[in-house]
C-alpha cells in the first residue's frame, strides 16, 4: 500500500465532479488500498478519491476508534438513495483543509445505494457518524467542501487563510 499525497485546498481539483467507477478491478482496489493507508497515515476517518487527485466516484471510511480493529469500508459509485427529515450537528474536519473544524448541520440518516470492492452492488442505512461521514465523502465526490455548508463569512476566512498558505509555499509544496 502506498501513501498518496493529499490535494489541499485551494486546488481547484477539489471542486471538480467525480466520474462514475466503469468497472471494478485490481487497479481500482489497489486504489482503495492506498486510499485507506493514506486516510490512516493522515490520520483521518474518511477519504474520496478526489483528495488524492484520483476523479473517480470512490471513497472509503473507517470510524473504528484507536483501540479498536481496523473496520474499513470500501464505496464504489455511491449514491443517496433517502435522507432522514431529522438533522444532525457534527464537528467536522476534513483532510485537504488541514487543522479547521466547524459545525456542519446535515440529515441525520442516509440510505446509501453502492458498490463494494468485489463490485456487488449493497445498501446501507447509515446514522449517526457514519451519515455524516458518508454525505462529507460524497459531496467531496460532487465537488463540494464541507465550508460550502458554512457561513459565507466563515467560509471566506478559510478560503483567504488557504489561498493564503498556497501563495507562501512553493508550487512542490502545496500537495501532501
Amino acid at each position: 500500500m502506498t501513501i498518496k499525497p493529499l490535494i489541499i485546498l485551494p486546488d481547484p481539483v477539489l471542486r471538480q465532479s467525480s466520474k462514475p467507477v466503469e468497472r471494478v478491478d485490481a487497479p481500482l482496489r489497489k486504489l482503495a488500498d492506498d486510499m485507506l493507508a493514506t486516510m490512516y497515515d493522515a490520520p483521518g476517518i474518511g477519504l474520496a478519491a478526489i483528495q488524492v487527485g484520483e476523479p473517480v466516484r470512490m471513497l472509503v471510511i473507517d470510524l473504528a476508534k484507536e483501540d479498536e480493529a481496523p473496520a474499513p469500508h470500501v464505496f464504489i459509485n455511491p449514491e443517496i438513495l433517502e435522507s432522514a427529515d431529522a438533522r444532525s450537528v457534527y464537528e467536522e474536519g476534513c483532510l485537504s483543509i488541514p487543522d479547521y473544524y466547524a459545525e456542519v448541520e446535515r440529515p441525520a440518516g442516509v440510505r446509501v445505494k453502492y458498490l463494494d470492492r468485489d463490485g456487488k452492488e449493497q445498501e446501507i442505512m447509515a446514522d449517526g457518524l457514519m451519515a455524516t461521514c458518508l454525505q462529507h465523502e460524497i459531496d467531496h465526490l460532487n465537488g463540494v467542501l464541507f465550508i460550502d455548508h458554512i457561513s459565507k463569512l466563515k467560509r471566506d476566512i478559510v478560503m483567504r487563510k488557504f489561498k493564503k498558505l498556497a501563495k507562501d509555499k512553493p508550487a512542490s509544496r502545496m500537495v501532501g
